[in-house]
């Protein structure tokens, strides 16, 4: 059987970053304007959401208040429905881009046309499925995380029970507990490495729920030390941005704080880098779903069917063929 000619020194970080932000850049209005209906509003509230709290009255409003640095959250009758209002925003706002973006960058990949209505139609069929699978994978990592807390708590009670005295405050008994928290955090980050194809599969091949969490287990052998560096760079980049923003935010102690131009100065800059990072990080994670797929001997049997050609090559603009994936006869 034909196999796509992908180099195979472009199977690696480097490779998947070049050829996410030249998807990209051949498509630059159409993923601007994506990123303009979801990301954009989704990185601001990332960095503004510390300095915003309700209204200090009885009332439950949608108005929100700059409040002072000493004091970015307090407390307040209807706080957690702010909070929990605020979290399902995430999720919707993520999972929606998810879908958009994954959908534009497969399509470009394979240098069929790329539009908004399109993206934006995708949505409804699967925002759903999306849905389901981060709730599966949520409930697994849950189940984890719950049985490592009932294996501590019962090993310590079983300890006690024996007769053995443990003191909490102990220097041994942190330096244990941190070991542990360690290797409960890098079994999380090994499962969530593993599943990181998952929502581009949900978008690429209609599957849902537990089902993309084992195809991406399949999918990511042999390229796991891609996927975690690409979960290291946009999880780093993104965690400390947000981090450095929101606390550079804070300090801006004024009631009228959108009046102060460094304020708003601040923000802009802080919310379009964001916005950026999730856009390439969105994109790249689609790209290493097709690497991998080309790894495994998949990709090349799709452009087969779909082109039915001898030779195929996919550039990614009208300009120049920056990577091309072939198919020969076999």
């Amino acid at each position: 059987m034909s196999s796509p000619s992908t180099p195979a020194h472009t199977l690696n970080l480097i490779g998947v970053l070049s050829e996410s932000k030249k998807i990209i850049n051949s498509h630059s209005r159409h993923f601007l304007a994506l990123s303009l209906i979801f990301l954009l509003p989704l990185s601001f509230s990332l960095i503004i959401f510390p300095t915003l709290s309700p209204p200090q009255n009885d009332i439950v409003s949608t108005q929100f208040i700059i409040t002072p640095v000493n004091n970015p959250l307090p407390n307040h009758p209807h706080i957690h429905i702010y909070i929990y209002t605020y979290i399902l925003y995430i999720y919707i706002s993520l999972i929606s881009a998810t879908a958009t973006i994954t959908y534009s960058t497969f399509h470009g990949f394979y240098g069929r046309p790329v539009k908004v209505f399109p993206a934006l139609k995708s949505l409804f069929f699967t925002f759903f499925p999306l849905l389901s699978t981060v709730i599966s994978a949520q409930l697994i990592l849950f189940l984890i995380v719950l049985s490592f807390g009932l294996f501590i708590t019962v090993f310590v009670k079983l300890s006690e029970n024996l007769g053995f005295v443990i003191d909490y405050g102990s220097f041994y008994f942190t330096v244990v507990f941190a070991i542990l928290v360690t290797a409960l955090a890098l079994l999380l980050l090994y499962f969530v490495m593993t599943w990181s194809l998952a929502f581009v599969i949900v978008v690429a091949e209609w599957k849902w729920g537990f089902a993309p969490l084992r195809r991406s287990s399949y999918l990511v052998k042999g390229m796991r030390s891609v996927s975690l560096s690409v979960i290291l760079l946009f999880g780093g980049l993104i965690g400390v941005w947000v981090w450095m923003n929101s606390n550079d935010v804070l300090h801006f102690d004024v009631v009228d704080g959108w009046r102060s131009w460094p304020f708003v100065l601040q923000l802009v800059i802080g919310t379009s880098m964001l916005t950026l990072f999730l856009l390439h990080s969105m994109s790249a994670n689609t790209v290493l779903y097709m690497y991998c797929k080309a790894l495994h001997g998949e990709l090349a049997i799709e452009i087969a069917q779909e082109f039915a050609r001898e030779y195929v090559s996919l550039p990614f603009d009208d300009d120049k063929v920056p990577h091309v994936v072939t198919v020969f006869p076999a």
